[in-house]
C-alpha cells in the first residue's frame, strides 16, 4: 500500500498537481482503498467512460471525497472492433478518426506505444479534419500539442475536459501502464517484498500461477481469464508481442529476439527502460490484490478479478507465504460491478459538456439501477456470461467452488 500511494503521488505530480495536493491523493487512497478500473484509455467524452465517471462522481461526492483515483488500460489497439476502441469517436453519428491514422497503424499497433508523435484530428472517412460542428467545437477545446503515446494525448485531453467542463472540485487522476510499470519495478527493487522473493524469486510460484491459468482455460472457468502473456508484454515499435516464460527467462516468439532473465534485477531493468509493460494480471496484482484495494469494473472483471486473486492465493501457497495469504481472504469485497452501471438510454455526453441544459448529475443519482444501466447487453448478450450461466445451473460451478473462494462474497 506504501508503494502505491506514493506512484499515486508521483503520478498526481506529473499531471500538475502540487505536492500538498498530491500527498492528499495518496492519503486519500490509504483511507478509502477505492479504485476505478473499468474503462479503457478512452476519451472522456467516450459514452462508456463519460457515464462511468458521472457514477464514480456521484459516490465521491456523497463521501466527500477530494480526488477520483483511476486505472485505464492503455495496451490496446486503436480499433478493438469495427469503428470503436481509442481510435474512434462517433459525433453527430459519424465515426471520426481520432488521430486521423491510416488503417495500418490502428489495426496492430498499441495506444501505449512511443511511436509518435500523435495529434488530435478526428477526421472523417474522406481525411476532412473535424467534418462537423461538434467535432470542430471538441477539436478547438482539446490540446494542439503533439504527443509521443497516443495514450499520452488522451490523459493530457481528459485532464483538459475534467477541469474545464465538469462541475465538479473533485480531481482526476489518472494512473496508466507505464505508471504501473515503474510501481511493479519498486515492488521488485525492494528484495524483501513478496514480489521480488516469492513471486519471481526461484520461479515457481510465477510457474504455478500460470500453470493454474492454464488449468482454469481447459474447465467450466474457459476464457475468463486468458493466459495472452506471461505477466509481461514486450514493447515493441509501438506494437505490444506476448512473452513467454521459459528457461528462467522470458522471451518473444519470432522474428522478435528479445529476451529478459527471469529475475527481479532484469525485469525491473526492462520496466524502467519501457521494453515490457505488465499484464493486466500483474497490473491488479500491485494495484488491488496485494494492497488491498477495491476494484471497480465491467462486467467481465466481476468474475476475473476473483479468479485472479484466486491465481495469487496458488502463487501465494506455493512460496510459503501464509500471513499475505490469510490476508488475502480477509478481504470484504475486494472487487465490485463499476462500469458501465450508469448507462442512460440515448445519453450523449457531448450534450452533457458542452449543451446549453445538460442533465444536473444530481437527477442520475435519483435514477434506480433498473433505469440507470439500460439493458445489460454486456450481461446478457455475452456468450461468456451464458456460458457462466449454464455451469452454474447445472452446478459445476457453485459458490463453494474452490476458485471463487477469494471473490469476499
Amino acid at each position: 500500500m506504501e508503494l502505491l500511494c506514493r506512484c499515486i503521488e508521483q503520478a498526481a505530480r506529473r499531471s500538475g498537481y502540487d505536492l500538498e495536493e498530491a500527498r492528499r491523493a495518496g492519503i486519500q487512497l490509504m483511507v478509502s482503498p477505492v479504485l476505478q478500473t473499468g474503462p479503457h484509455c478512452l476519451l472522456l467524452i467516450e459514452p462508456d467512460v463519460f457515464y462511468t465517471h458521472v457514477f464514480s462522481l456521484l459516490g465521491l461526492n456523497a463521501h466527500g471525497r477530494e480526488w477520483y483515483v483511476t486505472y485505464h488500460a492503455s495496451t490496446v489497439s486503436f480499433a478493438e472492433k469495427a469503428k470503436k476502441g481509442p481510435g474512434w469517436l462517433w459525433l453527430e453519428g459519424e465515426p471520426l478518426n481520432v488521430f486521423g491514422l491510416p488503417r495500418s497503424r490502428m489495426d496492430s499497433f498499441s495506444i501505449c506505444g512511443l511511436n509518435g508523435p500523435y495529434r488530435f484530428a478526428f477526421s472523417n472517412a474522406k481525411g476532412e479534419t473535424a467534418p462537423n460542428d461538434p467535432a470542430a467545437h471538441l477539436l478547438a477545446e482539446l490540446p494542439s500539442d503533439e504527443f509521443t503515446s497516443a495514450a499520452d494525448a488522451i490523459r493530457a485531453a481528459n485532464q483538459t475536459l475534467w477541469r474545464g467542463k465538469l462541475p465538479s472540485p473533485i480531481k482526476l487522476l489518472q494512473l496508466d501502464d507505464f505508471d504501473i510499470a515503474d510501481l511493479v519495478a519498486d515492488h521488485l527493487e525492494d528484495q524483501r517484498s513478496w514480489m521480488s522473493a516469492g513471486f519471481i524469486g526461484d520461479g515457481k510460484a510465477a510457474e504455478s500461477i500460470l500453470h493454474a491459468m492454464d488449468r482454469l482455460n481447459v474447465g467450466p472457468w474457459q476464457g475468463w481469464v486468458r493466459r495472452t502473456t506471461d505477466l509481461f508484454w514486450r514493447m515493441e515499435k509501438g506494437r505490444i508481442v506476448p512473452l513467454r516464460l521459459q528457461d528462467n527467462a522470458l522471451r518473444a516468439a519470432a522474428p522478435s529476439s528479445f529476451e529478459v532473465k527471469f529475475q527481479p534485477d532484469n525485469i525491473a531493468a526492462a520496466l524502467r527502460q519501457r521494453a515490457i509493460v505488465p499484464s493486466l494480471y500483474t497490473v491488479f496484482l500491485v494495484t488491488s490484490i496485494l494492497p488491498g484495494v477495491r476494484a471497480l469494473g465491467g462486467c467481465r472483471q466481476a468474475i476475473y478479478y476473483p479468479l485472479m486473486r484466486y491465481l495469487t492465493a496458488v502463487g501465494l501457497q506455493q512460496s510459503g507465504n501464509f500471513d499475505l495469504l490469510t490476508e488475502l481472504r480477509g478481504d470484504d469485497r475486494p472487487g465490485l460491478w463499476g462500469h458501465r452501471v450508469l448507462k442512460p438510454a440515448g445519453g450523449y455526453p457531448f450534450q452533457e459538456l458542452f449543451g446549453e441544459a445538460p442533465m444536473p448529475f444530481s437527477e442520475y443519482a435519483e435514477m434506480p439501477l433498473v433505469q440507470s444501466s439500460g439493458d445489460l447487453a454486456s450481461f446478457t448478450g455475452d456468450p461468456i456470461w451464458a456460458h457462466l450461466s449454464e455451469q452454474i445451473a447445472s452446478e459445476v460451478i457453485t459458490s463453494g467452488s474452490v476458485e471463487w473462494q477469494w471473490s469476499g462474497l
